[in-house]
């Protein structure tokens, strides 16, 4: 499984990068045939919100994509409530092609 981890208007500590490492690696208990991973972290400056940290993970596997995109006010639950999204998506899709 290939993981690329990209920053948008800011640098991610090891701490950020270290929690997004452990949650994509559990991806492949739900899924094995897994090719990539893409998760791009944002800042979004532009709103001055205070739900400004945009967790986006984009999952390719073989004849289909799955993507989501959380935002919350900081990058480890906005990951997080992206990651949990992510599984549910993955966890359906299974079923649907088992069924």
């Amino acid at each position: 499984m290939n993981l690329q981890i990209q920053t948008v208007r800011f640098d991610a500590d090891a701490k950020l990068v270290d929690h997004v490492n452990k949650k994509v690696q559990k991806l492949a208990t739900f899924y094995d045939r897994i090719v990539s991973v893409e998760v791009y972290l944002k800042l979004d400056n532009i709103a001055h919100q205070i739900k400004d940290k945009i967790a986006e993970i984009k999952v390719h596997v073989p004849r289909h994509d799955f993507f989501v995109k959380h935002e919350s006010k900081s990058f480890e639950e906005s990951f997080d409530l992206a990651f949990a999204s992510l599984v549910n998506q993955i966890k359906r899709q299974k079923e649907k092609n088992f069924h």
